[in-house]
């Protein structure tokens, strides 16, 4: 199945209002809801959100309507990807990263790198398609792209490009300060380019940006889980294993405490931070070996183990079995 974290359409809500159009209706047309889109870590059908990105440029008459939403977006649209990308050693390190953990932000994306004279153009392919050919969805995934790379890159320039397969549209266009003159059309790829030269250089992450993300991040888990700092533990690490730094110190930071203070409290409840991550890890895989179609070592990688024989040694100390045998025993014995 193809998703997307409801985090990529943040600030939707209030562009389709002030383009005099009833966001509620649009999303309810595709099957969605405001509260789906308001909780930026739940997830949603990627066709689904191309979709609904169409039926909003046709409402608000907007031909632009992807680029003109990721203009009001900072690269935290992309979720825990991009501000862990922002932090790697250099520009290249955080293309890297990008390209191997794209899965925490949405599943049927793939980022690459190519070299194209003294260019670097990173590519974005979808595994799906719609009636418009994602023209809508390229906008808003290329200018989030852009984002992120403006964020991490000062004094980027134009050399800081937007491509986009789709042909110019006629007429008088919406205008972004941030995206003026950076915009190609009838590219020969969905994505953005600038100098290979930058590769090199340290990225630049925006503290008071990477505060403010924990800063709601803690509202957040607040909010979904009231005086439940178990529950909260295992959503946090959750949506840290695959990108392979889900430790105490970063699910600590995420909370605001110090290492050992969180420690501390889950020792008062009777429970350790290694038994949290554990457990988090067996529920994320039993769901994956009963209804997913992963392989093992895909698994693995997504649940922070850099050695499939460790994750397949664990499992079978939780279960009694392998990863291969648990899967085609509950397969079989009709329990998915």
């Amino acid at each position: 199945m193809f998703l997307i974290r409801s985090g990529a359409i943040e600030r939707y809500e209030q562009l389709v209002s002030e383009m005099g159009q009833n966001p509620n209706e649009l999303l309810g047309q595709e099957g969605l809801t405001i509260a789906q889109v308001r909780q930026p870590n739940s997830y949603i059908a990627y066709p689904r959100l191309a979709d609904l990105l169409d039926l909003s440029a046709d409402a608000c008459n907007e031909p632009l309507f992807g680029l003109r939403l990721a203009a009001r977006q900072t690269m935290l649209a992309l979720g825990e990807m991009a501000l862990s990308a922002s932090q790697q050693e250099t520009l290249q390190d955080s293309l890297s990263y990008a390209e191997h953990h794209i899965v925490l932000h949405a599943h049927g994306v793939s980022v690459s790198q190519h070299i194209n004279g003294e260019q670097l153009e990173l590519h974005l392919a979808f595994d799906f398609s719609n009636s418009s050919g994602l023209r809508q969805l390229m906008q808003l995934s290329a200018g989030q792209a852009f984002n992120t790379v403006w964020q991490m890159v000062q004094g980027a320039g134009t050399s800081l490009k937007i491509h986009l397969l789709q042909s110019r549209p006629e007429g008088d266009l919406w205008q972004s300060e941030r995206y003026a003159d950076r915009l190609v059309f009838n590219s020969h790829f969905c994505g953005i380019s600038f100098p290979a030269s930058w590769l090199s250089r340290k990225p630049c992450p925006d503290e008071a940006l990477i505060r403010e993300h924990f800063r709601e991040r803690i509202r957040q888990l607040e909010s979904l889980y009231p005086d439940n700092l178990q529950a909260q533990v295992r959503h946090i690490v959750s949506n840290l294993l695959a990108s392979g730094e889900c430790d105490v110190t970063r699910v600590a930071a995420t909370l605001d405490l110090h290492p050992r203070v969180l420690q501390k409290k889950l020792q008062a409840q009777g429970v350790t931070f290694r038994e949290l991550l554990q457990e988090t890890r067996m529920e994320i895989a039993e769901l994956n070996l009963r209804f997913g179609r992963q392989s093992i070592t895909d698994l693995a990688l997504n649940l922070g183990y850099a050695d499939v024989a460790v994750f397949s040694r664990n499992f079978k100390q939780w279960t009694g079995m392998s990863p291969r045998q648990w899967r085609k025993e509950n397969r079989e014995t009709g329990r998915n």
